[in-house]
């Protein structure tokens, strides 16, 4: 087999035995105490970190919400409206290249408490907003950066304190996102008409000071810092694996959110549906998360994290496409179930995925960092070139559809690649 790696590195020359590779992730190249994998600690880590995804990617997750409310208050197009989602998510990730780099480098209490004030001055800010461009750098901007500054280094920050049940905590963290992407559109949903705009964005102001609170007050860091690290691990991109992983994830999350910032709209606008059922479609494809962002996890630590998302992957294309001959409202709720299933397992697994691909855990927040910063782009420039496409066509999604589907597809062909240059085409290896 040849080899993308430096010869001595441990991990590609034992690459057929599973627990030396598990044994050399768990302590890394430096000296310290094996990940504790399970105990009070580690798992009350693990809980404070689903509190955070609550707050920053259950946030995010909701967008749809206020996409065709902003719609229909506002009077833009759609992809002027994607803006402010896609911006939110692109700095998420973006910012990882730099808030993973400081876990690593013993930084991750000064950057979290950071990012727990710019979430705060971004949710209230948005409260007072009325215009596009207050709604813009309130919601878009100043809880992006937020969310690029606690998401990547509390992904991290789990991954030290497990080996064998790595992808199976990271998976309950990511679950976060279901808790937050069906508490926030229901407080939207109930409070909305009754307390108006102001009030509702308030409310939902004071449950991520709740978990801002709580989490900064329980989270610990397990590893000594590395402060003469780099904030980008350039050998990284000499690993062809970790090269095409990435790749792909970029495809794989280029048409992600296509769905869930248009599945509303297209409900609304499309299929006939009010406003309150479009809420509840997209309660659907985030509530049916709950079991698939946790039950891929567990397999993943039995049977690699790549090889489970594979089929995640595919599955999402194979969707994409169904979406053209969705025409009635209980066919689109279908749609949602599926989709949101495959979308849930592909997200979870993602930065399992990266750190399978890790053997050194104290680079593990520059490496998962480099990742998110590289499918950031993807998010940026996903949703509102969908919503380009519609606006394009006079309100015909078909375009759109086609592009997010065929995304997809590149996505799981460059994933089947990636495995396919770690451990060649054995169907049975873990990776």
């Amino acid at each position: 087999m040849t080899s993308y790696e430096p010869k001595n590195n441990r991990a590609h020359e034992s690459i057929s035995s599973f627990k030396d590779l598990e044994n050399e992730q768990g302590q890394g190249s430096y000296n310290v105490e094996p990940a504790p994998d399970g105990g009070l600690q580690a798992w009350t880590q693990v809980a404070m970190a689903h509190l955070t995804i609550f707050s920053t990617w259950g946030w995010v997750t909701s967008y749809g919400v206020f996409q065709e409310y902003y719609r229909t208050s506002l009077g833009l197009d759609p992809s002027a409206i994607s803006w402010i989602g896609s911006v939110q998510i692109f700095l998420l990730f973006f910012l990882g290249t730099f808030s993973g780099r400081a876990l690593d480098a013993g930084l991750f209490r000064p950057v979290y408490f950071a990012g727990t004030v710019f979430q705060l001055l971004g949710v209230f800010s948005m409260s007072a907003a009325t215009n596009y461009w207050q709604l813009f750098l309130s919601q878009g901007l100043c809880i992006g950066i937020a969310g690029g500054l606690q998401f990547c280094p509390v992904m991290s920050l789990v991954s030290t304190y497990f080996v064998k049940k790595r992808s199976f905590a990271i998976g309950f963290v990511t679950i976060g996102s279901c808790t937050g992407g069906v508490v926030f559109p229901i407080v939207v949903q109930q409070l909305l008409p009754r307390i108006g705009f102001p009030w509702t964005i308030r409310v939902c102001g004071f449950l991520m000071l709740f978990t801002n609170i709580l989490t900064n007050i329980v989270y610990r860091t397990r590893l000594p810092p590395r402060k003469a690290g780099p904030i980008v691990e350039w050998s990284s991109f000499k690993e062809l694996p970790y090269v095409l992983y990435c790749a792909g994830m970029f495809f794989n999350f280029w048409g992600l959110y296509f769905a869930f910032f248009f599945v509303g709209s297209y409900g609304r606008n499309v299929i006939g549906m009010s406003y309150h059922d479009s809420i509840e479609l997209l309660l659907t494809m985030v509530a049916v998360g709950f079991l698939w962002r946790l039950l891929p996890n567990y397999f993943a630590d039995r049977m690699g994290a790549v090889n489970v998302m594979l089929p995640f992957s595919l599955l999402c294309g194979i969707m994409i496409y169904a979406w053209i001959g969705v025409h009635s409202k209980a066919s689109l709720f279908v749609f949602a179930a599926i989709y949101g299933s495959g979308s849930a397992g592909l997200q979870s697994m993602f930065p399992a995925g990266l750190s399978s691909l890790t053997s050194d855990m104290k680079k593990a927040g520059v490496r998962m960092g480099m990742g998110f910063t590289i499918v950031s782009f993807a998010c940026l420039t996903g949703p509102p070139l969908a919503g380009a496409l519609i606006t394009h066509n006079n309100g015909n999604y078909l375009t759109a559809q086609i592009w997010g589907g065929t995304s997809f597809i590149l996505g799981v062909s460059l994933l089947f690649a990636a495995r396919t240059a770690k451990v060649g085409l054995r169907l049975v290896q873990k990776v």
